[in-house]
């Protein structure tokens, strides 16, 4: 089985991010996910609301239901008021300096109260240049499909934008073919009309406003917009691509020729006045008394809007922040977001798909490189906030991109390379398992399955220590045990030493009869592997001297074990047939671990370890040097070094001192010197009774040419 690398990973992923995306965008472009989207931009609107500079110059006045008790009470006023009241509000609105008063207000049937209140009402209007009056535009409503001849034209001039164009842009989208308007005696007083009609989102909510509408030809301003031009007659309209200029700023348009509302907070946010309390203003200050108000700059250079807030009256609609607002507010609202320019812009469809498909890439390709629960959970928690999160971020900045289809795009993708992670994850797991058991303490196959990508199964050369061990005599032991005996000692003895190689780290190769070949470095990288292999020699023998007793008590016999230690380049992998193979090492390097275990018995010693083993180590582990070795099958001589604990080396100090004397001697050719320093020790250290014979026999027929060499006479 060959474990995917990381490129067939990120494929993986990329996969089920083009998956998850295309199912979230299905949903999206089906409609399915409108209800949830639309209460997320509602949680966007309320999270993201602050009143902006402009905020300061709106006022609404509101006939509420305050001011309905307060006309029945003080003056008998029964519902519908004489429309000559609402001249006393534009009246003193004028009088304070407000740049423009717009009615949110529809007079579309004569008044009650006869001819002359409505002429009484018109004559204040006539008076009064920045005075915005309302109609209502429509499809299917309303009793007129020309424009009255007897009305003036209010044209609107939008450049770039020929409003009896067939195909003009969002010409389509904005035409109305029925209008709602205002008695003659009113509205032919009025410095412009505007439109106050507007639709809610499929689900009954306000979130976006026409700014004009195309009626029998001519451009209708909103009433948020006529608010604007009638303060600002010189203010310059014009289409753009993606929305329109008002004033020098833009105005984002959606598809439908809707702008976008940024809401500025809660019902309340503008400075409101209740209509009672204006009229009394100026009833007061008609007769040369304190008005109620009693700030004089309330209504200073702000755009003012009347209408109704009493429930009663029928005026209240369900708004993204705080509720229900009053119609007033909602245009308050479009007038602050044209007086600061700053109209949401929805994300256009290629952005949206481009976003979903970015998104849904950032949960997948590091999900699908996850192989733990707790680091899946941390992937959940960090990607699942991201689509809102980036979503406020847009927001702030003026764009409202989907929400809802990037977080299903992202939750899709997460748990989609979750599953497939943890299906292919799931085998690569069992195939550790089951390649591996026989080999690798339970500890470093834990540490595969965590790290999968640093496996290699094909061979490698790779820089390894290894390990041999055999037990002496063990050939005569084994023929004086029965079958099952003998199966019990080698059990015990090689699980007690296996569970120590196991322990430091070490991968088990084999077991030849009572002989143990392991090695450190494969399959995981471990730096300090030549360490690892001697501690591992020391603990094994250190472990036998423990379990000798109960071994002595069965065989009768002490059992002592050499090791060979050596670290260099070897070929490691999965070698053997097709049906059967192992996992298991080749080359030089492994030769001569072996050679150490073998050489061991011509110098009496238990651990034997090459030079490039003892380098590796430095000053971890007390070591001598035993030789120069020519060993069989190598051509070059190997220096080599005794292992042994620590602790021993003040109680072998003095023979080791003589050892080396001696073998300084023994490497120059001085032999008879040589035997000298070895003989003494010889009864308390092998290696010193080793060269003691050997040098003997070559003080009187030194060899020709020599160079320091031992030559090993057997494997």
């Amino acid at each position: 089985m060959a474990f995917a690398p990381a490129g067939k990973k990120i494929v993986e992923g990329a996969l089920v991010a083009l998956a998850s995306a295309a199912v979230a965008l299905l949903l999206w472009t089906s409609g399915w996910l409108d209800r949830w989207e639309y209460r997320t931009w509602d949680w966007r609107a309320s999270v993201m609301a602050r009143p902006a500079p402009s905020s300061a110059k709106i006022r609404l006045v509101l006939l509420d239901q305050n001011s309905l008790d307060w006309g029945q009470r003080e003056n008998g006023l029964s519902w519908p008021w004489p429309r000559e009241v609402y001249g006393a509000i534009i009246e003193y609105l004028k009088r304070a300096g407000a740049k423009s008063v717009a009615f949110d207000v529809l007079f579309t049937e004569p008044s009650k109260y006869g001819v002359g209140d409505d002429r009484a009402l018109g004559r204040v209007v006539g008076r009064y240049k920045g005075f915005v009056g309302a109609l209502f535009l429509a499809d299917r409503t309303g009793s007129a499909t020309v424009w009255p001849p007897d009305l003036p034209s209010f044209p609107l001039a939008i450049d770039g934008f020929d409003p009896s164009g067939p195909r003009s842009p969002a010409g389509d989208r904005v035409t109305a073919h029925r209008a709602s308007f205002p008695v003659p005696e009113i509205a032919s007083q009025a410095a412009i009309l505007a439109d106050v009609q507007h639709d809610p989102d499929p689900d009954g909510v306000y979130r976006r406003v026409r700014l004009f509408r195309i009626f029998d030809g001519r451009a209708v301003p909103s009433l948020a917009l006529a608010s604007l031009l009638a303060a600002s007659p010189g203010a310059a309209v014009a289409m753009r691509p993606g929305g329109m200029t008002v004033a020098g700023k833009a105005v984002p348009l959606d598809g439908k020729g809707y702008a976008v509302l940024r809401f500025r907070g809660p019902s309340g946010t503008y400075r409101a006045f209740s209509a009672a309390a204006v009229i009394q203003s100026e009833l007061r200050l008609q007769a040369g008394e304190e008005p109620v108000i009693k700030d004089p700059e309330a209504f200073r250079d702000c755009h003012v809007i009347f209408g109704f807030s009493a429930p009663g009256l029928f005026d209240l609609r369900p708004a993204p922040v705080g509720g229900l607002f009053s119609g007033p507010e909602i245009q308050a609202t479009a007038l602050d977001n044209l007086l600061g320019g700053d109209f949401l812009a929805e994300a256009t469809a290629p952005v949206t798909v481009a976003l979903t498909f970015l998104l849904a890439l950032a949960g997948a390709i590091p999900m699908i490189f996850s192989r733990s629960a707790g680091r899946s959970a941390l992937f959940f928690a960090l990607f699942l906030p991201l689509p809102a999160g980036l979503s406020l971020a847009a927001y702030a900045k003026g764009y409202g991109i989907p929400l809802v289809v990037l977080e299903a795009a992202v939750s899709l993708s997460l748990l989609g390379a979750l599953i497939v992670n943890y299906a292919t994850e799931g085998r690569q797991k069992r195939f550790i398992k089951n390649a591996f058991r026989q080999y690798l303490s339970p500890k470093v196959i834990e540490q595969l399955i965590a790290h999968p990508e640093r496996l290699k199964l094909g061979g490698e050369r790779r820089t390894l220590s290894i390990f041999f061990s055999d037990l002496q005599g063990f050939t005569s032991i084994a023929e004086g045990l029965d079958p099952e005996a003998l199966t019990v000692l080698l059990n015990d003895y090689l699980s007690a030493m296996t569970d120590i190689i196991h322990d430091e780290g070490g991968t088990l190769d084999k077991y030849v009869g009572d002989a143990i070949i392991a090695f450190w470095n494969a399959p995981l990288e471990q730096p300090d592997h030549a360490e690892r292999a001697a501690r591992s020699a020391l603990r094994c023998q250190a472990r036998l001297s423990e379990l000798r007793p109960a071994f002595r008590k069965t065989i009768g016999k002490d059992l002592a074990m050499r090791i060979g230690l050596n670290t260099g380049t070897a070929i490691v992998g999965n070698m053997g047939s097709h049906s059967r193979f192992d996992y298991t090492v080749l080359g030089d390097a492994v030769n001569l671990a072996s050679r150490l275990e073998g050489i061991n018995k011509q110098f009496g010693t238990w651990i034997l370890a090459s030079e490039a083993l003892r380098n590796a180590v430095g000053d971890a582990f007390a070591a001598r040097e035993i030789s120069r070795v020519a060993v069989v099958g190598r051509r070059e001589a190997v220096r080599v070094f005794e292992l042994f604990p620590r602790e021993e080396s003040a109680a072998r100090a003095e023979a080791h001192r003589a050892f080396a004397a001696g073998l300084e001697a023994f490497y120059a050719g001085r032999f008879g010197e040589a035997v000298e320093r070895f003989l003494p020790m010889a009864d308390v250290d092998p290696p010193c009774a080793a060269y003691a014979r050997r040098c003997r026999e070559w003080s009187d027929h030194p060899p020709e040419a020599w160079d320091g060499v031992w030559t090993a006479t057997e494997k």
